[in-house]
């Protein structure tokens, strides 16, 4: 008898359910009795005890749903040491509830922040099995998340619907991203919806040269210009300050976000009319995607196969169009950023796009 545990953690995304049914099916079609223990919203559950346990039903006709079945929340690293409000050891707890249900291991899927809480976990001498979900696409160890082809579609799209309001209005417009410190989603929305410029938190740009751009473009006869911008996009001024003075400075900024700094520096200097159109948590959600489905499933069952064969303390990643096993301490606080002179952003700015650089 295996006593498995499995959690989701962080921000939702497309095919987190289609993972866990991959594990659940792999261990089901095993000759080995499996208990599957499902702790609710993330390390929260883990901590405080709060578990369901499930069978195979749980996880039937699950494939194409999105969110989790399990619900999430954020536990974020860096106050992972430190007791809750009624004094309560986290770390500790979460061992407690470990042994307590004498767990043979834990399959965790989630991003960056959860990775690191999964690697402490696994030095406090848990086991863990990890699967890597963001739709940011930014974890170290893998070429592939599950939930960014997803984001990507939605993103695309809402590109793709701009482009005719953009075109008949003869305006400047800027669809905001998601990406914070990492701008893959917005690379390839950009690229995929066609945009013209695209501003990524990697490649601080220079407001002028977007401009420039958009100049160029009214001197060729287009009447629109499409600007994807990522959440985390930065300036080349913002960029040379240090982190402490940045946050001064954003604290109070009257702008809600930076697409709505850019817009007002292009309608300032240009007196071109300028629309913003913020996708937002839509593109987390709905259901995951074809390749998502494919994709979560096969690092699912892989999984499965790790646990049954007992290879515990790695994530379940993919490199080269192969799943493989990356061993969790090489994931852990790493972010696999866009570098600036990627092949890809070279091969964006052939095809004419702007980076604001």
């Amino acid at each position: 008898m295996k006593r498995i545990g499995m959690l989701t953690s962080g921000g939702d995304c497309q095919a987190l359910n289609a993972a866990m049914r991959g594990v659940v099916k792999t261990l089901a079609n095993s000759r080995e009795k499996v208990e599957i223990y499902g702790f609710l919203d993330g390390y929260r559950g883990l901590i405080y005890s709060n578990f369901q346990m499930l069978t195979g039903k749980d996880f039937s006709g699950i494939l194409t749903k999105g969110g989790t079945i399990l619900g999430t929340s954020r536990t974020p690293f860096k106050t992972i040491h430190e007791p809750d409000e009624n004094g309560v050891d986290k770390v500790e707890s979460m061992k407690q509830t470990y042994h307590k249900l004498q767990l043979d291991c834990l399959v965790i899927l989630g991003g960056n922040g959860t990775h690191k809480t999964a690697n402490l976990l696994r030095e406090e001498g848990l086991n863990v099995v990890t699967l890597p979900k963001t739709i940011d696409n930014d974890l170290w160890g893998t070429d592939m998340t599950f939930g960014f082809q997803s984001a990507v579609n939605i993103a695309t799209d809402a590109i793709d619907c701009i482009h005719t309001t953009a075109a008949s209005h003869g305006r400047v417009f800027i669809v905001e991203v998601m990406g914070h410190k990492v701008g893959w989603l917005t690379l390839n929305a950009g690229m995929a919806g066609g945009a013209d410029i695209i501003l990524l938190p990697e490649i601080p740009y220079d407001i002028d040269k977007v401009i420039d751009k958009i100049e160029e473009r009214d001197k060729k006869g287009s009447r629109f210009t499409i600007i994807a911008v990522a959440e985390g996009a930065i300036s080349k001024e913002d960029a040379k300050l240090s982190k402490k003075d940045y946050k001064k400075k954003m604290e109070k900024n009257p702008y809600p976000s930076v697409s709505y700094e850019v817009a007002a520096k292009i309608q300032e200097k240009t007196g071109r009319e300028v629309r913003v159109t913020v996708p937002g948590h839509m593109q987390r959600g709905g259901s995951p995607c074809p390749y998502d489905r494919v994709f979560a499933s096969r690092l699912g069952a892989e999984a499965g196969r790790m646990i049954l064969d007992g290879e515990y303390g790695f994530m379940v990643g993919y490199k080269n169009r192969e799943v493989v096993r990356v061993p969790l301490e090489e994931v852990a606080g790493k972010l696999k950023m866009v570098a600036p002179d990627a092949t890809i952003v070279q091969e964006a700015k052939l095809l004419g796009i702007s980076f604001g650089d």
